[in-house]
């Protein structure tokens, strides 16, 4: 940006904030603190890993792997070996200030792709306590500075009651969008389109939270293990399956803006989160074409084009991407900037990573799409999606 415009406030749309080990055990009731998720160590594989209920889930370092000193499959044997900045509220501050982002969106990492876990524990109230104390975990980290950091509610998405109760109490301690899943039929749920969940959207817009798809979140255990390819690791592989991974919300994208319910909703803001920005142009120009070849508009004369939704109300991310920039201008009012600080493919440098650094991928893309895209980009759209003032 060049000196003589305003200063641009970055707002990093998808950063993730690493659970301390204690998060449920030392603050759960006492009743429940031998059955709260924790941290074991795996003695099969020598590892410190979360365990929820009956199951065994991610290593504790797996998510926090910023700055770290191998590849994967390597990571943070235990948090002390992973940067502060991952799970400390002034350590984080510390370094966004060194990265010039002003402010973060934050995303769970162990409650929401570990979720098929805490769903299928045997305790009703174990679970809504599971989430509602990682609600308050969040609000708290974010007391060090509410301004800067932005906090999403997790819901008990298993039970739609439940849902609507913690969803007015996460906007009441400050939350500012809604973390939700995409693959509700996979644990037996009704689609996230079916207007079974329309209460919930209706309060979400009727609050004026967004809906949040991380891709990942909502997989099943047997896809988080595939996911994790500790076993026999293949980094051939695991670059075909994270590439997949971020296409995967394309599904979601294409039954967001077919399904009526942007119809139904016409105020409510949706995001692909981690999910990149390059295959949307792409995804919409099909999803028209299909529409008027399959003579939808007869069928639903009241709707208008997939991508006329997409641009009212829907919000992609990028962060890494090169070769769609030069398509970025044409939607530049519907795409936001990620880091996804600290997993493994964010944009940190350190020796386990080729990632340039923030300011250098800010550099890169100004010089190719210009100051006034990336203000939008940077700045403008997560400011008005997530009420940043």
């Amino acid at each position: 940006m060049s000196v003589a415009e305003p200063e641009v406030r970055i707002i990093d749309a998808d950063t993730h904030l690493t659970e301390p080990a204690d998060l449920w055990t030392a603050r759960m009731p006492a009743r429940w603190k031998a059955r709260a998720p924790q941290v074991l160590r795996h003695e099969p594989t020598g590892t410190w890993r979360w365990t929820i209920g009956d199951r065994w889930c991610s290593m504790v370092g797996n998510y926090s792997m910023a700055g770290w000193k191998e590849f994967p499959p390597s990571c943070p044997p235990t948090l002390a070996d992973a940067d502060p900045a991952c799970y400390d509220a002034r350590a984080r501050l510390a370094h966004m200030d060194a990265n010039g982002i002003f402010a973060q969106v934050l995303y769970p990492n162990v409650i929401a792709f570990e979720g098929h876990a805490f769903m299928a524990l045997d305790d009703e109230e174990l679970k809504l306590a599971c989430v509602s104390t990682y609600n308050d975990y969040q609000a708290e980290f974010a007391s060090e500075a509410p301004e800067r950091f932005v906090t999403l509610a997790v819901l008990p998405f298993w039970d739609l009651s439940a849902s609507l109760a913690e969803l007015r109490r996460c906007h009441a301690l400050g939350h500012r969008g809604v973390l939700w899943a995409a693959t509700m039929d996979k644990h037996g749920l009704p689609d996230f389109t079916n207007s079974h969940w329309d209460p919930l959207y209706s309060l979400a817009q009727e609050l004026g939270l967004s809906i949040n798809f991380h891709v990942g979140v909502g997989n099943t255990a047997e896809e988080i293990e595939q996911a994790m390819n500790r076993d026999g690791y293949d980094p051939a592989f695991n670059a075909a399956r994270s590439s997949m991974s971020f296409i995967s919300n394309a599904r979601t994208i294409g039954l967001l803006l077919t399904s009526g319910l942007c119809d139904r909703f016409p105020r409510l803001d949706f995001v692909s989160v981690e999910s990149g920005f390059g295959y949307v142009p792409f995804l919409l120009d099909s999803l028209d074409w299909q529409w008027l070849n399959a003579n939808a508009p007869a069928h639903y004369p009241d709707r208008l084009l997939p991508s006329e939704y997409f641009r009212r109300q829907v919000y992609a991310m990028f962060w890494f991407e090169k070769e769609s920039l030069d398509l970025l201008p044409r939607y530049q009012d519907n795409v936001m900037f990620e880091t996804d600080f600290p997993h493994p493919t964010c944009l940190q440098p350190g020796p386990g990573s080729a990632a340039p650094s923030p300011a250098e991928v800010i550099a890169r893309d100004t010089a190719i799409v210009g100051p006034e895209v990336m203000r939008k980009v940077l700045q403008d759209n997560a400011s008005r999606v997530y009420h940043i003032d």
